[in-house]
């Protein structure tokens, strides 16, 4: 059995990071990493705005990022930190790369993927919810409070 160097928190907070690189620079604040064999191979943030692209989703930056890092185009040794939980689309992104595994933080009670179907992830991927959750949460909540 191979030990973790590294807690599901120690990674979420890097991922929150991330989440604050969005938020100061006007996004939603979501951040993404995705870790293989206990290191971090892709970091990314929201960056709708910026890109002027409604898929430019911390997850969909993550994948592609973590694609090109390991030359292949399924993650299936990864897992995916990400501070909210997936949107429809960004699931769906994770079934096809065949992602292991998936820690997030706050659940999105209206774009999460779970109010559709927990089925639209690969069959063989784990989640983990709930992982500093408050802080996941109250990041988003001061973003949509100072936006008001």
């Amino acid at each position: 059995m191979k030990l973790s160097l590294f807690s599901d928190d120690y990674f979420m907070k890097e991922a929150l990071k991330e989440a604050q690189k969005a938020f100061d620079a006007g996004e939603v604040p979501v951040g993404a990493i995705i870790v293989c064999n206990n290191s971090i191979i892709a970091r990314a943030h929201n960056l709708s705005e910026r890109l002027t692209d409604a898929t430019a989703h911390a997850e969909m930056q993550a994948f592609t990022a973590a694609a090109d890092y390991l030359g292949a185009k399924f993650l299936d040794e990864c897992t995916l930190y990400v501070t909210v939980e997936p949107c429809v689309m960004c699931a769906g992104a994770a079934y096809w790369t065949r992602i292991k595994k998936i820690v997030y933080g706050a659940r999105d009670e209206k774009k999460g993927y779970s109010n559709i179907s927990e089925k639209i992830l690969h069959p063989k991927t784990e989640v983990v919810s709930g992982v500093l959750e408050n802080e996941c949460s109250a990041l988003m909540t001061d973003f949509f409070q100072k936006k008001r």
